[in-house]
Protein backbone atom coordinates (compact mmCIF):
# COMPACT_ATOMS: atom_id res chain seq x y z
CA UNK A 1 0.00 0.00 0.00
CA UNK A 2 1.04 3.60 -0.56
CA UNK A 3 0.87 4.47 3.12
CA UNK A 4 3.33 1.71 3.97
CA UNK A 5 5.86 3.38 1.71
CA UNK A 6 5.17 6.96 2.79
CA UNK A 7 4.60 6.50 6.51
CA UNK A 8 6.75 3.66 7.89
CA UNK A 9 5.51 2.10 11.11
CA UNK A 10 7.07 -0.16 13.79
CA UNK A 11 7.35 -3.88 12.88
CA UNK A 12 4.74 -4.85 15.48
CA UNK A 13 2.07 -2.63 13.99
CA UNK A 14 3.24 -3.44 10.47
CA UNK A 15 2.52 -7.12 10.91
CA UNK A 16 -0.91 -6.28 12.27
CA UNK A 17 -1.66 -4.07 9.29
CA UNK A 18 -0.53 -6.75 6.85
CA UNK A 19 -3.06 -9.09 8.41
CA UNK A 20 -5.74 -6.41 8.17
CA UNK A 21 -4.81 -5.78 4.56
CA UNK A 22 -5.14 -9.41 3.61
CA UNK A 23 -8.49 -9.59 5.39
CA UNK A 24 -9.94 -7.30 2.68
CA UNK A 25 -11.87 -5.08 5.07
CA UNK A 26 -12.30 -1.58 3.59
CA UNK A 27 -13.03 -0.11 7.02
CA UNK A 28 -9.52 -0.99 8.17
CA UNK A 29 -7.80 0.90 5.37
CA UNK A 30 -9.17 4.28 6.43
CA UNK A 31 -7.25 4.33 9.70
CA UNK A 32 -3.73 4.29 8.32
CA UNK A 33 -3.27 7.85 7.03
CA UNK A 34 -5.32 9.25 9.90
CA UNK A 35 -3.20 7.36 12.42
CA UNK A 36 -0.07 8.78 10.84
CA UNK A 37 -1.55 12.29 10.81
CA UNK A 38 -2.65 12.15 14.45
CA UNK A 39 0.73 10.78 15.50
CA UNK A 40 2.63 13.66 13.91
CA UNK A 41 4.01 16.20 16.38
CA UNK A 42 1.90 19.32 16.48
CA UNK A 43 -1.38 17.55 15.70
CA UNK A 44 -2.22 16.64 19.30
CA UNK A 45 -5.25 18.95 19.28
CA UNK A 46 -7.00 16.85 16.61
CA UNK A 47 -9.19 13.88 17.38
CA UNK A 48 -9.79 10.90 15.12
CA UNK A 49 -12.67 11.51 12.75
CA UNK A 50 -14.86 8.43 12.35
CA UNK A 51 -14.33 6.71 9.04
CA UNK A 52 -18.08 6.39 8.55
CA UNK A 53 -18.32 10.16 8.81
CA UNK A 54 -15.63 10.66 6.17
CA UNK A 55 -17.10 8.11 3.79
CA UNK A 56 -20.53 9.74 3.96
CA UNK A 57 -20.28 12.30 1.16
CA UNK A 58 -23.19 14.29 2.60
CA UNK A 59 -20.90 15.36 5.46
CA UNK A 60 -18.38 16.72 2.95
CA UNK A 61 -20.81 18.91 1.04
CA UNK A 62 -19.14 22.04 -0.30
CA UNK A 63 -15.59 21.04 0.58
CA UNK A 64 -14.77 20.16 -3.01
CA UNK A 65 -14.79 23.88 -3.82
CA UNK A 66 -12.47 24.76 -0.93
CA UNK A 67 -9.74 22.16 -1.39
CA UNK A 68 -7.47 21.77 -4.38
CA UNK A 69 -7.19 18.23 -5.75
CA UNK A 70 -10.14 17.32 -3.57
CA UNK A 71 -10.66 13.82 -4.98
CA UNK A 72 -7.00 12.85 -4.66
CA UNK A 73 -6.81 14.30 -1.14
CA UNK A 74 -9.86 12.32 -0.09
CA UNK A 75 -8.37 9.18 -1.62
CA UNK A 76 -5.19 9.76 0.38
CA UNK A 77 -7.12 10.18 3.63
CA UNK A 78 -8.99 6.95 2.95
CA UNK A 79 -5.81 5.21 1.68
CA UNK A 80 -7.09 4.73 -1.84
CA UNK A 81 -4.66 7.01 -3.62
CA UNK A 82 -3.12 5.75 -6.83
CA UNK A 83 0.47 4.68 -6.25
CA UNK A 84 1.54 5.74 -9.76
CA UNK A 85 1.99 9.39 -8.89
CA UNK A 86 5.16 11.45 -9.08
CA UNK A 87 6.74 12.79 -5.91
CA UNK A 88 5.98 16.46 -6.56
CA UNK A 89 2.30 15.80 -7.17
CA UNK A 90 2.15 13.60 -4.09
CA UNK A 91 3.48 16.43 -1.94
CA UNK A 92 0.78 18.75 -3.27
CA UNK A 93 -1.91 16.18 -2.60
CA UNK A 94 -0.47 15.64 0.88
CA UNK A 95 -0.94 19.33 1.73
CA UNK A 96 -4.46 19.25 0.37
CA UNK A 97 -5.22 16.15 2.42
CA UNK A 98 -4.11 17.87 5.61
CA UNK A 99 -6.31 20.85 4.80
CA UNK A 100 -9.26 18.66 3.90
CA UNK A 101 -8.95 16.63 7.09
CA UNK A 102 -8.88 19.85 9.12
CA UNK A 103 -12.08 21.12 7.51
CA UNK A 104 -13.76 17.74 8.03
CA UNK A 105 -12.54 17.79 11.62
CA UNK A 106 -14.22 21.16 12.27
CA UNK A 107 -17.56 19.69 11.18
CA UNK A 108 -17.10 16.41 13.01
CA UNK A 109 -16.29 17.80 16.47
CA UNK A 110 -19.69 19.47 16.79
CA UNK A 111 -21.49 16.17 16.23
CA UNK A 112 -22.50 13.98 19.15
CA UNK A 113 -19.66 11.52 18.69
CA UNK A 114 -17.16 14.27 17.95
CA UNK A 115 -18.07 16.15 21.12
CA UNK A 116 -17.61 12.94 23.11
CA UNK A 117 -14.10 12.45 21.73
CA UNK A 118 -13.10 16.06 22.37
CA UNK A 119 -14.57 15.84 25.87
CA UNK A 120 -12.17 13.03 26.68
CA UNK A 121 -9.25 15.13 25.49
CA UNK A 122 -10.55 18.06 27.55
CA UNK A 123 -10.68 15.92 30.68
CA UNK A 124 -7.11 14.78 30.07
CA UNK A 125 -6.00 18.42 29.58
CA UNK A 126 -4.64 17.62 26.12
CA UNK A 127 -5.14 21.25 25.14
CA UNK A 128 -3.25 22.64 28.12
CA UNK A 129 -4.26 24.61 31.19
CA UNK A 130 -5.17 28.25 31.67
CA UNK A 131 -2.06 30.40 32.31
CA UNK A 132 -4.05 32.78 34.52
CA UNK A 133 -3.01 32.19 38.12
CA UNK A 134 -6.48 32.74 39.59
CA UNK A 135 -8.01 30.11 37.28
CA UNK A 136 -6.03 27.43 39.14
CA UNK A 137 -4.89 25.42 36.08
CA UNK A 138 -8.32 25.02 34.56
CA UNK A 139 -8.32 22.99 31.30
CA UNK A 140 -8.55 24.83 27.98
CA UNK A 141 -10.38 24.16 24.72
CA UNK A 142 -9.36 25.10 21.16
CA UNK A 143 -11.38 27.82 19.47
CA UNK A 144 -11.18 29.88 16.29
CA UNK A 145 -11.53 33.61 15.83
CA UNK A 146 -12.75 33.02 12.28
CA UNK A 147 -14.34 30.11 10.42
CA UNK A 148 -12.61 31.20 7.22
CA UNK A 149 -9.44 29.16 6.52
CA UNK A 150 -6.04 30.85 6.40
CA UNK A 151 -7.15 33.90 8.40
CA UNK A 152 -6.53 33.23 12.11
CA UNK A 153 -4.58 30.56 13.97
CA UNK A 154 -6.17 28.47 16.71
CA UNK A 155 -6.57 29.97 20.19
CA UNK A 156 -7.32 28.38 23.56
CA UNK A 157 -10.49 29.24 25.48
CA UNK A 158 -10.83 29.12 29.27
CA UNK A 159 -14.43 28.77 30.40
CA UNK A 160 -13.59 29.93 33.93
CA UNK A 161 -12.24 33.39 33.11
CA UNK A 162 -13.95 33.41 29.68
CA UNK A 163 -10.83 34.61 27.91
CA UNK A 164 -8.61 33.25 25.14
CA UNK A 165 -4.87 32.59 25.02
CA UNK A 166 -2.18 31.67 22.53
CA UNK A 167 -0.89 28.08 22.58
CA UNK A 168 2.52 27.68 24.20
CA UNK A 169 3.92 25.46 21.45
CA UNK A 170 4.82 27.08 18.14
CA UNK A 171 3.60 23.93 16.39
CA UNK A 172 0.15 24.34 17.89
CA UNK A 173 0.17 28.09 17.35
CA UNK A 174 0.53 27.53 13.59
CA UNK A 175 -2.64 25.38 13.31
CA UNK A 176 -5.44 27.01 11.35
CA UNK A 177 -8.30 28.02 13.64
CA UNK A 178 -10.82 27.01 10.97
CA UNK A 179 -10.00 23.36 11.75
CA UNK A 180 -11.86 23.79 15.07
CA UNK A 181 -14.33 26.59 14.38
CA UNK A 182 -15.75 29.39 16.48
CA UNK A 183 -18.65 27.35 17.87
CA UNK A 184 -16.99 24.21 19.22
CA UNK A 185 -16.24 25.07 22.90
CA UNK A 186 -19.59 26.77 23.39
CA UNK A 187 -21.41 23.85 21.77
CA UNK A 188 -19.61 21.48 24.12
CA UNK A 189 -20.81 23.34 27.21
CA UNK A 190 -24.34 23.52 25.83
CA UNK A 191 -24.38 19.73 25.56
CA UNK A 192 -22.54 19.20 28.87
CA UNK A 193 -23.67 22.12 31.09
CA UNK A 194 -22.45 20.33 34.21
CA UNK A 195 -18.89 21.02 33.05
CA UNK A 196 -19.33 24.79 33.18
CA UNK A 197 -17.43 25.99 36.27
CA UNK A 198 -18.59 28.91 38.40
CA UNK A 199 -17.34 32.13 36.90
CA UNK A 200 -14.14 33.30 38.51
CA UNK A 201 -14.70 36.26 40.84
CA UNK A 202 -11.13 36.31 42.13
CA UNK A 203 -9.33 39.48 41.15
CA UNK A 204 -5.80 40.58 41.85
CA UNK A 205 -5.71 43.60 44.17
CA UNK A 206 -2.68 45.90 43.79
CA UNK A 207 -1.05 46.79 47.13
CA UNK A 208 1.84 48.95 48.32
CA UNK A 209 3.38 47.84 51.61
CA UNK A 210 0.23 45.83 52.25
CA UNK A 211 -2.20 48.69 51.65
CA UNK A 212 -4.66 48.80 48.77
CA UNK A 213 -4.38 51.73 46.41
CA UNK A 214 -6.91 54.45 47.20
CA UNK A 215 -9.70 55.04 44.69
CA UNK A 216 -8.64 58.70 44.41
CA UNK A 217 -5.41 57.55 42.73
CA UNK A 218 -7.44 55.74 40.08
CA UNK A 219 -9.60 58.82 39.61
CA UNK A 220 -6.53 61.03 39.13
CA UNK A 221 -5.10 58.64 36.56
CA UNK A 222 -8.43 58.62 34.76
CA UNK A 223 -8.59 62.43 34.74
CA UNK A 224 -5.03 62.65 33.41
CA UNK A 225 -5.91 60.20 30.66
CA UNK A 226 -9.02 62.18 29.66
CA UNK A 227 -7.01 65.41 29.66
CA UNK A 228 -4.32 63.91 27.42
CA UNK A 229 -6.93 62.49 25.03
CA UNK A 230 -8.71 65.86 24.81
CA UNK A 231 -5.44 67.63 24.11
CA UNK A 232 -4.57 65.08 21.43
CA UNK A 233 -7.99 65.55 19.75
CA UNK A 234 -7.61 69.33 19.78
CA UNK A 235 -4.13 69.15 18.27
CA UNK A 236 -5.31 66.64 15.67
CA UNK A 237 -8.18 68.99 14.75
CA UNK A 238 -5.82 71.92 14.31
CA UNK A 239 -3.47 69.86 12.15
CA UNK A 240 -6.40 68.70 10.04
CA UNK A 241 -7.62 72.22 9.24
CA UNK A 242 -6.89 73.72 5.79
CA UNK A 243 -3.82 75.93 5.55
CA UNK A 244 -5.79 79.19 5.56
CA UNK A 245 -7.92 78.10 8.49
CA UNK A 246 -4.90 76.88 10.43
CA UNK A 247 -3.11 80.16 9.66
CA UNK A 248 -6.16 82.07 10.79
CA UNK A 249 -6.33 80.04 13.99
CA UNK A 250 -2.66 80.70 14.67
CA UNK A 251 -3.11 84.42 13.83
CA UNK A 252 -6.10 84.63 16.14
CA UNK A 253 -4.07 82.97 18.82
CA UNK A 254 -1.22 85.46 18.34
CA UNK A 255 -3.69 88.39 18.25
CA UNK A 256 -5.21 87.16 21.44
CA UNK A 257 -1.81 86.97 23.08
CA UNK A 258 -0.94 90.49 21.86
CA UNK A 259 -4.27 91.89 23.08
CA UNK A 260 -3.66 90.23 26.40
CA UNK A 261 -0.25 91.93 26.60
CA UNK A 262 -1.74 95.32 25.59
CA UNK A 263 -4.44 95.01 28.21
CA UNK A 264 -1.84 94.13 30.80
CA UNK A 265 0.24 97.15 29.76
CA UNK A 266 -2.82 99.42 29.87
CA UNK A 267 -3.68 98.16 33.30
CA UNK A 268 -0.10 98.86 34.38
CA UNK A 269 -0.17 102.38 32.95
CA UNK A 270 -3.49 103.09 34.62
CA UNK A 271 -2.09 101.91 37.91
CA UNK A 272 0.97 104.15 37.53
CA UNK A 273 -1.23 107.11 36.58
CA UNK A 274 -3.44 106.53 39.60
CA UNK A 275 -0.45 106.32 41.90
CA UNK A 276 1.00 109.53 40.36
CA UNK A 277 -2.29 111.37 40.86
CA UNK A 278 -2.45 110.21 44.41
CA UNK A 279 1.11 111.48 45.08
CA UNK A 280 0.16 114.87 43.52
CA UNK A 281 -2.87 115.15 45.79
CA UNK A 282 -0.73 114.41 48.82
CA UNK A 283 1.78 117.06 47.86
Amino acid sequence: MLTHLLYPLPPSSLSRQVDDYTSGSDSDYTKYWIDWFLGTKGNEYFCEVDEEYILDRFNLTGLNTEVQYYSQALDLITDNLDENMDEEMRDIVEKSARHLYGLIHARFIITTHGLTKMLEKFKKCDFGRCPRVLCHNHPLLPVALSDVPYTKSVKLFCCRCEDIYNPKSTRHASIDGAYFGCSFPHMLFQVYPQLVPPKSTDRYVPRIFGFKLHDVAKQHRYQDMIREESHARIMAGIEGLPTTAATGAQTSSRDGQQNHKINKAAEGNATVATESGAMADVN
